[in-house]
């Protein structure tokens, strides 16, 4: 089956990819260097020819509320448009859990993304998943040197390939609409997740525990982030996950 991946060169994406290889399948991975922009339109009537699956994994890296709403209304309606066109039957949409409860810029644009696919013309599936064991690294990237700027924040991490996984399984089945939200198998706090993994890797980092401002912050560290109902629980932990990791730089 030709399944059309976009963001398939992403965390996410690449386990995507693997997996839709190993159960047989023909990925197609929409990229920048094949000349394809999601919020231009440009190159997806082509790449999305033969496709019958899309599933959707994009990204922008924003924490701003009119660039994150733009990007995913724009890239959304284009791969609505173009894989009707294209004859695509499924639409496979990756969210996150808790982005009905927590009103931050970056989720307001994951919302419309959510809407948009509901409503279009494809039928579709969304799966919100809990953050990845990643996201303790990517408190690391920024910030000014030495320093790690870390929100207070409960979530339930879960390793990104368990979430491919499960989004591979709903895209060669039918549209459900929203799936049941994918979590770890474990509560952690933000805070001590980063702190492990800087012990673990032998940084020098201050580390800034913050509340995020805001009911979006009162949110958050209230556990909004959490899943709320019943569903699909990832095996690794995040122990297990650090234990594979520890020695990156």
């Amino acid at each position: 089956m030709r399944i059309v991946v976009a963001g398939g060169t992403g965390l996410v994406g690449r386990y995507v990819v693997t997996s839709l290889i190993d159960a047989g399948h023909d990925p197609v991975v929409l990229s920048r260097t094949q000349g394809v922009d999601l919020a231009s339109g440009a190159g997806l009537d082509r790449m999305l020819t033969g496709a019958q699956v899309l599933v959707d994994v994009s990204n922008v890296h924003t924490l701003r509320r009119g660039r994150s709403v733009d990007f995913f209304t724009a890239s959304t309606r284009n791969l609505q448009k173009a894989g009707a066109k294209a004859g695509v039957r499924h639409h496979v949409v990756l969210s996150i859990v808790g982005v009905d409860r927590i009103d931050s810029g970056y989720y307001a644009g994951k919302r419309r993304q959510e809407e948009l696919a509901m409503a279009g013309p494809i039928d579709a599936t969304v799966l919100r998943s809990t953050q990845f064991h990643e996201f303790a690294e990517l408190m690391l990237s920024g910030g000014r040197a030495g320093v790690a700027v870390v929100p207070r924040m409960r979530i339930q991490p879960i390793a990104a390939r368990e979430v491919a996984n499960a989004l591979v399984t709903l895209a060669l089945g039918p549209a459900v609409g929203y799936a049941p939200e994918i979590a770890g198998p474990e509560e952690q706090q933000l805070v001590d997740m980063v702190r492990r993994l800087v012990q673990a890797r032998g940084l020098r980092r201050v580390l800034l525990p913050i509340r995020m401002p805001g009911a979006a912050g009162r949110a958050a560290a209230d556990g909004a982030a959490l899943p709320t109902e019943p569903g699909p629980r990832g095996r690794q932990t995040f122990s297990e996950w650090l234990k594979q990791h520890e020695r990156r730089t």
